[in-house]
């Protein structure tokens, strides 16, 4: 299969895209699990672990809206 470099160039803008929004996420849970989960170790989560975590640390924050506990 061949491409054009616009293809090419387009092509490696998608990657470039999900490598930094991998490492947005992976840098946003870190942060939350306040040094309980590393960045490397972080990064090294399949997508659906990430998920999952992140799935948690929504509902964390749900609950702690609802009864007016602090959150930092």
């Amino acid at each position: 299969m061949s491409l054009t470099n616009e293809e090419i160039a387009k092509y490696l803008e998608g990657l470039d895209k999900e490598a930094k929004a991998l490492k947005t996420e992976a840098l946003k849970l870190s942060w939350h699990m306040r040094g309980g989960l590393a960045y490397d170790q972080a990064m090294m989560l399949s997508d659906s672990e990430r998920k999952i975590i992140s799935k948690m640390i929504e509902e964390n924050y749900e609950i702690t809206k609802k009864t007016n506990l602090p959150h930092f």
